[in-house]
């Protein structure tokens, strides 16, 4: 019988350190980065231009900003973390760039 609870008992922390792992701060970006994209196809609907596409950001990308439209801020935690940005080019158009940040590592002192 106490074979049986501790396989169970392993099974569940098995199961709990797999959900953190997976993390709760990715579910949260992408319901934020969602709502992001729909307040900027509002945005570009009511500017009469097309919505932004999100684009992944790669290491030495040129990027041409001329006006930040909305920022999905990233978790606050001391990890990497996703966080997007909706911007305005010289050509006028909207784009969406999906980018990693190290989080907010500040600890609180005494």
């Amino acid at each position: 019988m106490k074979l049986i609870k501790l396989i169970a008992l392993a099974g569940v922390m098995a199961v709990s350190l797999n959900v953190l792992a997976e993390g709760g701060g990715d579910r949260t970006f992408e319901k934020m980065l969602t709502a992001n994209a729909k307040a900027m196809e509002q945005y570009a609907a009511n500017q009469g231009k097309p919505a932004p596409v999100v684009k992944v950001y790669e290491y030495g990308m040129k990027l041409d900003v001329v006006k930040v439209v909305s920022v999905v801020r990233p978790a606050a935690d001391c990890a990497v973390v996703p966080a997007a940005m909706t911007y305005e080019d010289s050509k006028g158009e909207l784009n969406t760039l999906r980018y990693i940040v190290v989080g907010d590592c500040r600890k609180n002192s005494g």
